[in-house]
């Protein structure tokens, strides 16, 4: 199923993401893990590419969850691959029954200090056409960045960019982290100028560790509110209280963006239940999202 039918029915679409882990105990937590949010009935759930992994482990981790009932999408990252790698990728996807792709350009790190292959596509656009004229039939969600991108910080040539990929073929757009909602509903404001009338999913992440949160944001250049720093600052060393900080923040973020028309919440899981599914429960507790066996 296209996860771009899911959107514009009664209720929000709630869905997560995971990533391959590298280990066999990191593999059976991550079952743990799917198997505590199974219960939530997520609309989909996608699989990251990591560089540490081969390309094919993302694909055959989605083909597991799709197995299990639950609707999935991977992670394809261009910046390191050649059309034949990206070729024989997609023809995989396909017989292993994935009918989503989330289409990323991915960054250097990919590269493992080897330059892009001279064939293959410096930008996540070039893929989308790729894809698109190739007829693999896949439906294709991709990043938004409502801060703007780390190397492009002008937000309105982001959302030019954006429109571009919408044009080739983009339907779904999952945007990055973010901790202040007004970033998220101007970039959605913008995008509705730029002629972007595709939805438009809030990326949310829950926090649960002061020092990850901090090392990701320092990445990424997103910007963490004052108020929500000095809540992280005084719980920083009691790990249950960051917890809480984490789960009551994201609520809170979560409350107003569905009930100002987001039309889905897009839950960055790093491979972890417990947040996620309290955040889920207090929605649930609203009437924001549904029951058990009434999302998806």
């Amino acid at each position: 199923m296209h996860v771009s039918a899911l959107y514009g029915r009664d209720r929000p679409v709630v869905s997560f993401e995971f990533f391959p882990p590298k280990t066999a105990d990191g593999e059976a937590a991550l079952v743990r893990t799917i198997e505590a949010l199974r219960a939530l009935q997520p609309g989909f759930v996608t699989v990251t590419r990591t560089g540490a992994r081969p390309r094919e482990v993302s694909v055959e981790l989605a083909a597991r969850i799709k197995a299990l009932g639950i609707e999935s999408a991977a992670h394809v990252t261009c910046i390191e691959a050649s059309r034949e790698e990206l070729r024989r990728h997609f023809d995989l996807m396909t017989a292993r029954g994935i009918d989503n792709v989330v289409a990323i350009r991915g960054d250097a790190a990919h590269l493992h200090g080897r330059s892009a292959p001279v064939d293959g596509f410096r930008w996540a656009v070039d893929m989308i056409r790729f894809i698109r004229e190739g007829g693999w039939p896949l439906c294709i969600a991709g990043a938004g960045h409502p801060e703007g991108h780390p190397e492009c910080r002008d937000l309105d040539r982001g959302m030019a960019y954006l429109r571009e990929k919408v044009e080739a073929g983009l339907e779904v757009v999952i945007t990055q982290l973010f901790f202040d909602n007004a970033t998220y509903f101007a970039f959605v404001e913008r995008a509705q100028r730029y002629g972007i009338h595709v939805p438009i999913v809030a990326g949310i992440m829950p926090i649960t560790n002061v020092a990850q949160i901090r090392r990701m944001v320092e990445l990424s250049g997103n910007a963490i509110p004052k108020l929500l720093e000095a809540q992280l600052v005084a719980s920083q060393d009691d790990p249950a209280r960051t917890l809480a900080v984490g789960v009551e923040w994201a609520t809170q973020q979560c409350i107003e963006l569905l009930e100002r028309g987001a039309p889905g919440l897009h839950f960055y899981t790093l491979n972890q239940s417990p947040a996620t599914r309290a955040i889920f429960e207090n929605l649930r507790a609203r009437g924001l999202v549904g029951a058990v066996g009434e999302q998806g």
